[in-house]
């Protein structure tokens, strides 16, 4: 690589933004950034402008010789990058409301990445992401693609099965979170807990913990049970977990899995925020109208604290320490979403799964598990099978391949449950989903 790296952002007017120049900023010593490219569509214009001028400010005050870009042509910004970064929504917030409130009018569980509103962003989301790996192939070759873009997990099984980039990797700030969440439980530093993570994104289990390098899963699991300690993400209110059925469980839980073993408890809760108009996306919109009024003040020169009240928490600390890893060759070890090669024995070796890898020049190297303990095993390979079937109906606009995936998914009690809600869905969001509404030539 030469002296200075290009790293090109894209969905740079997201509220994230400063999370990510605060990281690149604080480890600078490591990885020296040279150009940041942060990109947006013409909708997204203004935040861009905000943000940009924010990171701006960030870097003004770091006295760093980092030169910050803003742009609406993303093959601009692409050219020579060595890191691309992908952070976008399609069909912004507006979008993801739709994605929590329609299935919650047929008694569906409606969250950004589980379930209907799942299936409905992977669509939207993956044609994009492949016309991106498309560009890439032709102006940054060489370039490793990042991408926190959700759902994570579906959208690197997409990039790995659809397009020619082979150097992708997909994060989540979950895996982090539960490090963190870990580390105040036990009332230690960050840097002495390692946690075996194995599954899939937002399926991922906590197979062992480490304190510096001796188990304390049975320790974990029992201050666990603990309803104020169940749940490590603060967008996702825990209902406390049943002692025995985490002790037989016998692994830790991603707040996410309350999802799928608290349905009905957490329907219910949906239910209500659904019928006061507080899904998460409209909570989400009222703290980024904060958050980019925050950012206009043109002294404010660091990224706000208030910014954790938005979910995203630790990316920086995750996005920034994984492309320093590939980077300098640190051969660490951290959670990633990647291709599994034979790393977990229950799933595909070509699907991708997030897991611990040791993280290298060469990309993230899944640390082998063998088989998922047998009490997760089905539900993870039934969402693998979800995202597989997801993928492939965004891939090719296939109606029915979008139905057999919603049906697939636990979350949905029926095919034909499925049926009415996809429908509902496609009408919604058809300004997005062109694949499914394909022009018929006479």
């Amino acid at each position: 690589m030469k002296k200075g790296i290009k790293i090109t952002t894209i969905g740079g007017g997201s509220s994230y933004t400063p999370e990510l120049v605060e990281g690149f900023i604080k480890r600078y010593s490591e990885l020296p950034v040279s150009e940041l490219w942060l990109v947006d569509v013409e909708a997204g214009r203004e935040k861009l402008e905000i943000v940009g001028q924010l990171a701006k400010r960030m870097v003004e005050k770091s006295g760093l010789p980092i030169d910050v870009h803003l742009s609406l042509d993303r093959r601009e910004a692409l050219k020579d990058a060595d890191f691309v970064t992908t952070q976008f929504r399609v069909g912004l917030l507006d979008a993801r409301a739709k994605d929590e409130r329609i299935p919650m009018k047929y008694g569906v569980l409606g969250q950004e990445t589980n379930g209907p509103g799942g299936l409905f962003k992977g669509l939207r989301t993956i044609p994009v992401i492949l016309d991106i790996c498309r560009d890439m192939e032709e102006l940054c070759p060489n370039a490793w693609l990042i991408n926190f873009t959700n759902p994570a997990g579906m959208v690197t099984e997409a990039v790995l099965r659809y397009s020619n980039i082979s150097k992708v990797v997909g994060l989540c700030n979950v895996p982090i979170g539960m490090e963190m969440g870990v580390a105040k439980l036990l009332d230690v530093d960050h840097s002495r807990i390692r946690i075996d993570f194995a599954g899939l994104n937002h399926m991922v289990y906590g197979l062992d913990v480490y304190v510096d390098g001796e188990s304390v899963k049975d320790q974990v699991i029992n201050l666990l049970t603990d309803p104020n300690n169940s749940s490590f993400v603060k967008n996702i209110q825990g209902q406390g977990w049943d002692p025995s059925f985490l002790k037989a469980l016998n692994v830790l839980t991603c707040p996410y899995h309350m999802y799928y073993y608290k349905t009905r408890e957490m329907v219910e809760k949906d239910l209500k925020n659904f019928e006061k108009g507080e899904t998460r996306a409209e909570v989400v919109q009222k703290l980024e109208k904060d958050l980019f009024e925050l950012y206009k003040d043109p002294n404010l020169d660091i990224k706000p604290p208030q910014l954790e009240k938005r979910g995203g928490a630790y990316y920086s600390d995750a996005a920034v320490r994984l492309i320093t890893s590939i980077y300098n060759d640190k051969r660490d070890i951290q959670p990633v979403n990647t291709r599994n090669n034979g790393a977990i024995a229950s799933l595909p070796d070509d699907s991708a799964v997030e897991i611990s890898c040791v993280i290298t020049k060469e990309g993230p190297k899944p640390i082998s598990i063998g088989d998922l303990p047998v009490a997760v095993r089905g539900l993870v390979q039934q969402i693998k099978s979800f995202e597989r079937v997801a993928a492939e109906a965004a891939v090719t606009g296939d109606y029915d391949k979008a139905v057999l995936a919603l049906t697939i998914n636990p979350l949905v009690a029926s095919d034909n449950l499925a049926k009415q809600i996809v429908d509902e869905m496609l009408e919604a969001h058809k300004e997005h989903l062109p694949q499914f509404f394909k022009v018929v030539e006479a």
